[in-house]
Parts: C-alpha cells; sequence; structure tokens
C-alpha cells in the first residue's frame, strides 16, 4: 500500500459508506443535484463516510482494547441500558413541557 491518501471519488465515498442503501442514496442525491450543488452533495457525502470511517476505526480499536482486557480511553463515556433510559425520560417530559 502507498504512503499516499487516496482521492475521494463517488465510488470511494460510497465504498466507506459501508451500506448499499446508503450509497445508493449518495449517487441518487448527486445524480438529482444541480451543477451548481454538486460539489456541496459530494462535500456532504465525504464528510458522513469520513466520520464513518473514523467511527469504525475508534469502534475496532475499542474492542481490540476490550479483547485484551484494557482500560477505555479517556474520552470514552459508558453509559449503561438504565442510564439510556433514564435520559430519554428526561427528554421526553422536556419535550412534553
Amino acid at each position: 500500500m502507498s504512503d499516499t491518501v487516496e482521492p475521494w471519488t463517488i465510488e470511494r465515498v460510497c465504498a466507506a459508506l459501508g451500506n448499499p442503501t446508503l450509497a445508493q442514496r449518495c449517487v441518487s442525491e448527486i445524480n438529482r443535484a444541480p451543477a451548481y450543488q454538486l460539489m456541496n452533495v459530494f462535500a456532504k457525502w465525504q464528510g458522513i463516510a469520513e466520520r464513518t470511517l473514523e467511527a469504525v476505526a475508534r469502534g475496532q480499536a475499542l474492542h481490540a482494547n476490550a479483547g485484551s482486557g484494557g482500560e477505555l480511553p479517556g474520552d470514552f463515556i459508558e453509559y449503561t441500558v438504565d442510564d439510556l433510559r433514564a435520559k430519554a425520560e428526561q427528554l421526553r417530559a422536556r419535550d412534553a413541557a
């Protein structure tokens, strides 16, 4: 593998999305974009692809770390199901008010 980073292409964005339905949506939005909006639409999907790859890499690192019995990184926040349910209830109560 070379040390250079491959340029972002529609094909690379779609592959990085990792989901055929999402890739089709990307291509569809690019195909329907007016010429003056084409780069904005592409940039949107490139950003989504970049964040997806970052999330996958972070998940793989966490999995490897957990598998070796290591500590989770300091910026990782661990929640229990009860924590998430309590937060969801708070949000529902706030929205109902």
